[in-house]
């Protein structure tokens, strides 16, 4: 059986962080981009990095980051993997010569904003998946939902579920898309940068039934 991996993002305090654990949350992201309401400094980073147990991996978040700021996540927190969120090429996301995570904001079909998901797959084929967002102003964290039929089906790289998740909808999201993993951040919280950690564990509950039914209806 397919079990769908968990990301929870945007971490700034230790308790959030012991209660995903606690949770069942696969990796934690840390939010390295200044402008952001969860951005903490690399130095905060590693401090909260630190409580992880094993097989819990941490995440750095960079939005267009110069080399020197991502040099400095990666000396923080040496073992994260690395997530790129703006605008960053191939050769910009491969030079820290670090696994990686490369996000993609998914606009509307028709739109200006939309992207040609195949496309981004062979460009950036060195990642270690594609985490699919929406187009929202800002990079991340608006809480809003794509329309997940812009995914072509059997997208030949792990793809991530990200944008506007929650308890409530988490279940549709892996039935419909069966991602490799899911990304949450606004939608378990209970003001930006502060977590709750009774929807953590609703999150993470939906995403095991959800693997659970899967399971039960493949043939």
């Amino acid at each position: 059986m397919h079990r769908t991996r968990i990301k929870i993002c945007g971490f700034t305090r230790e308790a959030d962080v012991d209660a995903a654990c606690a949770a069942g949350a696969d990796a934690l992201g840390f939010n390295l981009y200044p402008a952001s309401p969860r951005a903490v400094t690399p130095a905060r980073a590693r401090q909260l990095a630190r409580r992880l147990p094993p097989f819990v991996t941490p995440v750095l978040l960079f939005v267009n980051a110069t080399p020197a700021e991502v040099a400095a996540g990666i000396e923080a927190v040496p073992e994260a993997v690395l997530q790129f969120h703006g605008d960053e090429s191939p050769a910009e996301c491969e030079s820290a010569a670090r696994p990686y995570l490369r996000a993609v904001r998914m606009g509307a079909r028709g739109s200006a904003a939309e992207v040609d998901l195949l496309d981004c797959v062979a460009r950036y084929a060195s990642a270690q998946a594609l985490l699919l967002d929406a187009f929202v102003e800002g990079f991340g964290g608006g809480g809003k939902v794509f329309d997940w039929s812009l995914i072509p089906p059997n997208v030949p790289a792990p793809v991530v579920l990200s944008g506007g998740l929650s308890p409530a909808n988490v279940t549709d999201g892996v039935r419909l898309v069966r991602p490799w993993a899911v990304d949450v951040s606004s939608g378990v919280e209970s003001s930006k940068g502060i977590k709750d950690a009774l929807l953590m564990r609703r999150f993470c509950q939906a995403v095991r039934e959800a693997d659970a039914r899967a399971a039960e209806a493949a043939p």
